[in-house]
């Protein structure tokens, strides 16, 4: 199936990072993809280093919304440095579990063709099971969705002043 975490509220990424750990605990091969998540910061990038079975890869590491020194072609050739990752992925067909973290903000923004994912995930291998996260998922990727799940927020600490806490939210 493809799944997708969606809409402004949070959770997006733990819950992606709990099945993560789910299809770990049950020995499945898991590929994770993070875009725009700076290397050795969160905490699931840290923990997930010790699983044999588990593979990482961290692409386009700083969106311009929170770092105003990046140049948009670097960006461009970190997501293509992604895509060809994903493409490799799903040949190879030994991953088992294949999330796409923040990859509706890459097609969003628009570093990322919407058209070359469609027909990556249309390839994909039966048996793989596929998690993007994101706000803004395109309605492509919600035509090609088994599962969406549009997290909203009703109440945030963010909104009373309260910023983000090591171990809790990142």
């Amino acid at each position: 199936m493809i799944q997708v975490y969606t809409g402004n509220g949070k959770g997006k990424t733990t819950a992606a990072m709990g099945s993560a750990l789910r299809a770990l605990g049950h020995g499945m091969n898991v590929c994770i993809i993070q875009f725009f998540k700076v290397k050795n910061y969160y905490g699931e990038q840290r923990i997930f280093k010790k699983f044999k079975n588990l593979k990482f890869y961290s692409f386009a590491k700083k969106h311009p919304h929170f770092y105003k020194n990046i140049k948009t072609n670097d960006i461009k050739n970190e997501c293509r440095k992604a895509i060809l990752r994903i493409s490799g992925i799903i040949k190879e067909k030994k991953c088992d579990l294949l999330i796409l973290d923040e990859l509706n903000i890459a097609i969003r923004d628009k570093y990322i063709d919407i058209e070359k994912i469609v027909r990556l995930l249309k390839n994909k291998p039966k048996k793989m099971e596929v998690i993007i996260t994101g706000r803004a998922a395109h309605k492509k990727i919600f035509k090609l969705a088994d599962l969406i799940t549009n997290m909203q927020p009703v109440k945030h600490p963010y909104y009373n002043g309260i910023k983000s806490r090591k171990g809790i939210d990142y």
